[in-house]
């Protein structure tokens, strides 16, 4: 897509109004129908939404997860249920035409590595454990919204195409999402909405990341007999130290972190190699890049520091692994899928929340695909952690949402 063409694509989006066609599926009979069929069978999504979390779905590993997600499709009456060659599983619920071909989409994988206890726990409203919320919320308001269109019978005049994709999470790069638009689905997708995590809000804004495996080599040797040789771990902490004073804006949001370190093999060792994992994020791409230059710089010096240090003795070389990208990008507030799901939320009678957040609506939103991300309902906290909680009260309301958004964009 050039330029020309996005700019002409986003005046037209934020010039067509949505409001109206949430008013008028709102005071359809058969939708109206549907929402109370939602509300009505929130526990059965709760118990789904339960079991989904008790497999694991590690990264990587999301297959016994996927498959039980593909019988899931299958049984709700999905056609061309498939699991594609990353792991996707994609379902489709065929309109009265082809197009448009509106994408529901929640993710399969979590955080925690194999081995993890996945199990629950419930006391009262609130279920406990891990992934609870993210994502096995959005993966429950997938099969929601699926039972409800087909208890109810409700005919599109667009297609909806259900997904749960993989590589969402930490280093899995969205791998799952961007093989749906670059192979899958490539050119067939009008617009992308994913139910991820609990909550009611919206989020437009895709934060962008940038993340690198830094591993920094040296010739090794004995802490004593070689000592003066340069060193790897001293280069990779005078990286951290520079990393660390780096400036960025407040606005737009930039951050950085070293999340992991490691290396060496024993300490009376000199290391012939140290690594370190770092991520960096904006909601702007041109902050993005300049922290990323910023980010190189450090390194460069750092090294350089190192050699001085030690009169040149041994030479260090830094192997810099670009090991997750996910685009920054912005749709805009006028654009009519956002105002889609503010009117659709504010019939429900909720507050319309618009949030910026890194998700697998980034890469779409990067394709110049109309694109957000929902929250599934409920509240949640502790996302990413063992502890990970997720509040029932009015979860309904989440995968109602989804609905109307899922309807009004498939028109």
């Amino acid at each position: 897509m050039t330029w020309l063409t996005l700019a002409m694509f986003l005046l037209l989006q934020s010039a067509a109004p949505q409001a109206p066609a949430v008013e008028t599926l709102m005071a359809d009979a058969a939708v109206k129908r549907a929402i109370e069929f939602i509300r009505q069978t929130e526990p059965q999504t709760i118990d789904e939404q339960v079991r989904l979390c008790e497999i694991p779905a590690p990264p990587f590993k999301e297959a016994v997860r996927g498959e039980a997600y593909r019988q899931a499709f299958e049984a709700g009456g999905l056609q061309n249920v498939r699991i594609d060659e990353v792991g996707n599983v994609i379902g489709v619920r065929p309109g009265a035409a082809a197009r448009p071909n509106v994408v529901l989409s929640a993710h399969l994988d979590t955080v925690f590595p194999e081995g993890t206890d996945v199990r629950t726990t419930r006391q009262g409203a609130v279920i406990k454990g891990p992934g609870i919320g993210d994502d096995c919320r959005g993966l429950a308001v997938v099969l929601a919204v699926m039972r409800a269109l087909n208890q109810l019978k409700i005919q599109t005049p667009g297609t909806l195409t259900f997904v749960g994709t993989v590589g969402e999470e930490g280093l899995g790069d969205l791998r799952g999402v961007k093989h749906l638009f670059d192979r899958e689905l490539k050119g067939q997708v009008d617009a992308f909405i994913s139910i991820d995590g609990a909550g009611l809000d919206i989020t437009y804004a895709a934060v962008g990341s940038r993340r690198y495996r830094v591993t920094v080599k040296g010739p090794g040797g004995h802490s004593y007999g070689d000592f003066g040789l340069v060193n790897p771990a001293h280069a990779l902490g005078r990286a951290i130290a520079r990393i660390a004073d780096l400036e960025v804006p407040k606005d737009p949001k930039t951050t950085f972190n070293v999340g992991r370190i490691g290396g060496g093999t024993s300490v009376n060792s000199i290391p012939f190699e140290a690594w370190m994992e770092v991520d960096m994020r904006s909601e702007d791409a041109a902050a993005l890049t300049a922290l990323d230059a910023s980010f190189h710089r450090a390194l460069d010096a750092a090294a350089a520091d190192e050699q001085a240090r030690w009169g040149d003795r041994g030479k260090l070389e830094i192997d810099r692994k670009l090991v997750g990208y996910r685009p920054a990008g912005r749709v805009p507030r006028t654009a009519s899928i956002v105002q889609t799901a503010v009117a659709a939320t504010k019939a429900l009678g909720l507050p319309a929340g618009l949030q910026a957040s890194s998700t697998d609506a980034n890469y779409p939103i990067s394709l110049g695909i109309p694109a957000l991300t929902l929250d599934g309902g409920g509240s949640g906290e502790g996302s990413h952690s063992l502890e990970e909680r997720f509040d029932t009260a009015n979860s309904w309301q989440g995968a109602a949402r989804a609905l109307l958004v899922a309807l009004a964009l498939a028109r």
